[in-house]
């Protein structure tokens, strides 16, 4: 039995059945097939129907038994065609309906990749699951249950119609007000039940809510011994739950009965004046048995039309949302510089000498901008030691002979930037990241630390100022190229289901299981890996429940050093560790940060002491800069932080 409706529909249905329509016919040929199966279907229904009256007549025929078994034979033939196409459409339907989810939920997926950062700060994590579970599952129903459904019953309604002022039309219309009474019940009682179905969805909202609330909180809830009063909480939500639902499929629940009993009444008039005419000869019996078989089965496609067309209806509300998403517009790009890799030497060595640039630059190998890029590459290491890393990328400008060397400069001039429009979360914001330097950003929640990184990665854009890279506008940097120069390590640690290795190769897909090993090593999670039961393919599921936070945190930091990045972000990265598993990640991101311009954000101050420059941000703007001794000597924010006057919050 199909769904009862839940009251949802879509509010543009004219668009949403045009966009549904446009993923319908990308599988024409099969619907097509679908359609003529089930018209074919739903036709030999009802000639077999119709093939009562001549049976019938023959039996009362005085030579009619010829004619008798020729009848049966083919009413036989026709009701075998319609299984046949039943069964045939049934198996097309699920075949396309399949295809058709697949190019649905492929659309959804790669787009919702291409929306902005800003599109998912401002959506619930469980209503982008709902498009892809509760959402697509009702389309998946709809199309494999109703909609060959209302075709069949599209033609069975209008067939039946027709064959019965075909075999008596008086008779037909005393169907036709009891077809009007159906349809009148039908629109007062969808009116009823969709105003209780709203209240339902509500009530069963707020029930949802709580629930999850509840759940996830369970450690608080035994702590604090409040059991009883969350259930005496739910059984309120709970109650009201159950007088909305009794109510709403109340009204719902007697859409059918009341139909079926409207064609009881019809069937039991029409019997006894057809019967009367067929005795004042006025009909023939043969075309009374048949008249009433029809009569008998007219209801069964406005049923189905009533649940199959309510619930397509609901599919279509479903469908409507994820559309929406797919309205929603990408992530713009224009960048027009992009990032190269300066090839060196066929060996790839990790070590660029000035010597081996040089002979670079002599092969004809090389595009004239990343000659320039090298020879500038070349300056910078003549005297690098060889423990430290030499950077061999550059900013080349696409369509033009020109590259800049990536250093790893970062500038912030004049920036200002708020989420919302009339309220900035960063004012004036200026500042300078030497490459290879740390800077370090320390103030109260909502003062715009991490805002900053945001706006360095182009999670989102500025509204004044500018922000360079190099000496170059970063919004003319291609993101793609621009987040790839970055490693970012955040507080909340998100690791992926896969082995350890792969959530280390998270960070560089391309990495060997050398690379893996030496970034390991560089996070100081070397050690722990190797202990668990199968080592770098130890299986990680949960977001990692089955590591300890700080054992998260050290991949995390081990996905960043694979990425090989010229700048290093780490955004509270270890505020939730203890503070042994921190001097283990210190001494490993000592290693990582050499020759890397760094970005600390952190509650932590040991964390920041050894920064080149520390920013003190106090309500988006900057009050205090310097290193750890100079800001110490100001005695101001910086120093009361650090002495216990205040707090950071």
């Amino acid at each position: 039995m199909a769904r009862q409706f839940s009251g949802k529909r879509p509010k543009d249905l004219r668009n949403t059945l045009r966009v549904f329509l446009s993923y319908l016919g990308r599988h024409k040929f099969l619907l097509i097939l679908v359609s003529v199966l089930a018209a074919v279907s739903a036709l030999a229904n009802l000639l077999g129907t119709y093939m009562i009256k001549p049976i019938v007549n023959q039996i009362t025929a005085e030579d009619g038994l010829s004619g008798l078994i020729s009848g049966v034979v083919i009413a036989a033939v026709i009701y075998g065609i319609g299984a046949f196409s039943s069964l045939g459409y049934t198996q097309i339907m699920v075949r396309a309906a399949q295809k058709i989810l697949l190019d649905i939920r492929h659309d959804l997926f790669s787009h919702s990749q291409s929306l902005p950062l800003s599109f998912f700060d401002k959506q619930l994590k469980g209503n982008l699951m709902s498009l892809f579970t509760n959402d697509v599952d009702t389309i998946s129903e709809a199309l494999n249950d109703s909609l060959a459904m209302l075709i069949q019953s599209t033609v069975q309604l209008f067939g039946t119609i027709a064959l019965l002022f075909i075999l008596n039309w008086q008779l037909s219309i005393l169907v036709i007000v009891g077809y009007g009474a159906m349809f009148l019940y039908i629109r007062f009682s969808t009116k009823k039940s969709k105003i209780y179905f709203n209240s339902q969805q509500a009530v069963l909202g707020e029930l949802d809510g709580y629930i999850e609330e509840m759940t996830s909180g369970q450690k608080v809830v035994k702590a604090f011994n409040r059991e009883r009063e969350n259930l005496r909480g739910f059984s309120r939500l709970n109650e009201r739950l159950r007088e909305a639902g009794t109510n709403a499929q109340g009204y719902a629940a007697t859409m059918v009965p009341a139909i079926v009993s409207i064609s009881y009444i019809n069937y039991a008039v029409i019997a006894v004046l057809g019967g009367m005419m067929v005795i004042a000869g006025q009909s023939d019996i043969g075309s009374l048995a048949s008249y009433l078989v029809f009569v008998r089965q007219s209801a069964m496609p406005i049923n189905q039309f009533t649940q199959k067309g309510n619930f397509l209806l609901a599919s279509l509300a479903g469908a409507e949302r994820i559309f929406k998403i797919l309205k929603e517009p990408s992530e713009v790009d224009d960048g027009k510089v992009e990032r190269i890799e300066i090839r060196l030497n066929k060996n790839k060595e990790t070590r660029k000498t000035a010597e081996t640039i040089a002979a670079a630059e002599k092969t004809t190998t090389l595009k004239t901008a990343e000659k320039t890029a090298a020879a500038e590459i070349a300056k910078t290491t003549e005297n690098t030691a060889p423990s430290e890393k030499v950077g061999a990328y550059a900013w080349r400008y696409a369509n033009e002979d020109k590259s800049v060397p990536l250093r790893g400069e970062v500038k912030f001039e004049g920036v200002s930037f708020g989420y919302e429009n009339d309220r900035d979360i960063l004012k004036n914001i200026s500042l300078t990241a030497k490459p290879g330097q740390k800077i370090a950003f320390v103030g109260s929640t909502g003062a715009g630390k991490t805002t900053i990184i945001n706006l360095l990665s182009r999670f989102y854009d500025v509204t004044e100022g500018v922000i360079t890279f190099d000496g170059i506008d970063i919004r003319d940097i291609r993101k793609k190229d621009l987040r790839r120069s970055m490693s970012v390590v955040l507080q909340d640690t998100h690791l992926f289901t896969g082995t350890v290795a792969d959530n280390i190769l998270f960070g560089k897909p391309e990495a060997s299981n050398e690379e893996v090993k030496r970034a390991a090593e560089t996070a100081n999670a070397d050690s722990f890996i190797s202990r668990l039961p199968k080592g770098y393919n130890t299986l990680i599921t949960g977001d990692g429940e089955n590591l300890s936070q700080g054992q998260r945190q050290l991949l995390a930091i081990a996905r960043a050093a694979v990425a090989d990045p010229s700048i290093l972000i780490l955004d509270e990265a270890t505020s939730s560790v203890d503070t042994r598993t921190e001097a283990l990640i210190e001494k490993g991101m000592d290693r990582l940060m050499k020759g890397r311009t760094v970005f600390i954000i952190a509650h932590r101050l040991s964390t920041v002491r050894n920064a080149d420059k520390i920013i003190v941000l106090e309500h988006g703007e900057i009050a205090e800069s310097g290193n750890h001794e100079e800001l110490l000597r100001e005695r101001g924010i910086y120093y009361k932080l650090c002495s216990g006057l205040l707090e950071l919050s």
